[in-house]
């Protein structure tokens, strides 16, 4: 039987922002409810003790965040929850204090990819009230600025990295400036159970994506796999769209499902270092194992 580092499971496809790095989904706007989640653990018990709670949406909108989170702790999983924040005072109280929390990721490039952000220190200063509550219970917290350019970087682009890094070296006493000690890729520990990472901005996969020869290698159905808010299984939590529809846990079995014919292909084709899926073969994050 396959085992995975992590599932991913998606409660609700909807999000509250509009950032410029995530397209909209087309799918239709739906949140999990409780009974189709256990029925969801329930299938991936014998395969992960992780999960992490997004694929696409905000998962900090869904009003029963709290019940997802017990659901999730009377099954033996650990919970990591991304999010862009801007909810955390709302939904703080639904998640401090719940077992099943490991993790907490903050997606803080959001602010600057949303055009309608305003007070940065804000919303800062919200995420931090939270963050020092929740390391008091050893949850662990990722900062993220995923937005660093490859190419031709723009000063304003540096000026607002700056102002975020700015109030997290003030808030956390630091003495020294983040980007002296951060590689991106990868990340910096700023005070316990708190880090911060920075990377290239990332960009989903698409089918209007231009096609390249396919060789490569991904971890997508050896480490990980996603179901979506409907119940559509997938390979990796980059098939934001379902594009590569592996079954569907509300008529066939996860496990069934993962050893279908189609999973199968596509973990062999990797093996191979072959993408045999046509989103694969215009799937960036491919590159990043090499070829």
């Amino acid at each position: 039987m396959k085992t995975f580092k992590k599932v991913y499971i998606e409660i609700t496809s909807v999000c509250n922002l509009a950032c410029s790095f995530c397209p909209q989904t087309a799918r239709k706007a739906n949140f999990i409810k409780l009974d189709a989640f256990q029925n969801i653990l329930e299938q991936i018990k014998p395969h992960t003790k992780h999960i992490y709670l997004h694929v696409k949406g905000e998962p900090l909108l869904h009003p029963k965040i709290d019940e997802l989170l017990d659901a999730s702790h009377a099954r033996g999983f650990k919970v990591n929850i991304t999010t862009n924040g801007t909810l955390i005072t709302k939904a703080g109280p639904k998640i401090l204090g719940k077992p099943a929390v490991r993790q907490m990721n903050f997606s803080l490039h959001s602010f600057d990819g949303h055009e309608g952000s305003t007070n940065r220190e804000r919303y800062l200063a919200d995420i931090i009230s939270f963050v020092r509550e929740a390391v008091k219970h050893r949850v662990l917290v990722s900062f993220r600025l995923w937005n660093l350019q490859k190419d031709n970087v723009t000063t304003s682009e540096r000026r607002r990295n700056r102002q975020t890094l700015e109030i997290l070296e003030n808030e956390f006493g630091l003495d020294y400036r983040i980007e002296e000690k951060v590689v991106a890729g990868s990340g910096v520990k700023i005070a316990d159970y708190v880090y911060l990472n920075q990377d290239h901005e990332f960009r989903w996969p698409s089918l209007q994506a231009p096609e390249d020869e396919g060789k490569g290698f991904c971890h997508a159905l050896r480490s990980q796999a996603a179901i979506l808010v409907d119940g559509t299984v997938v390979p990796c939590c980059l098939d934001g769209e379902g594009v590569i529809n592996l079954g569907n846990v509300n008529n066939a079995s996860f496990t069934d499902i993962v050893e279908g014919e189609r999973a199968n292909k596509l973990v062999d084709g990797f093996s191979r270092r072959e993408a045999v899926e046509e989103l694969c073969r215009k799937c960036g994050y491919r590159q990043r194992f090499g070829t």
